[in-house]
């Protein structure tokens, strides 16, 4: 994960960057994949970055952690074909410095 969080909330991708909890277009939850999950949005476990991604420009919003809301918007730069030996998905380009999860309130 590029900003180092541990995934220890819930998370989502909502193709509805504005407003993510209207349930309008595309949405892929960690609810959907829970035990007595209820959720009618599409698997994050099960669904492939390539699945979703497939176009470049595409945009969705990472919600993680619905409590303290944290929002990252990913876009697909640019598809094109699987380079041996290399790992997927990759991160090709990042806007400042990674948030904290967890900061110290001490610190200030």
């Amino acid at each position: 994960m590029a900003f180092d969080f541990e995934f220890d909330h819930a998370f989502g991708y909502y193709s509805d960057v504005k407003d993510p909890y209207s349930r309008k277009g595309e949405r892929y939850e960690l609810f959907a994949d829970m035990e007595d999950g209820d959720s009618d949005a599409g698997s994050v476990e099960r669904t492939t970055v390539a699945q979703v991604f497939h176009t470049p420009g595409k945009k969705m919003l990472f919600v993680f952690d619905y409590g303290d809301d944290w929002r990252f918007l990913i876009e697909a730069k640019a598809t094109g074909e699987i380079a041996p030996k290399a790992r997927y998905p990759r991160l090709v380009a990042s806007v400042g410095n990674a948030p904290e999860q967890y900061p110290d309130d001490d610190e200030e």
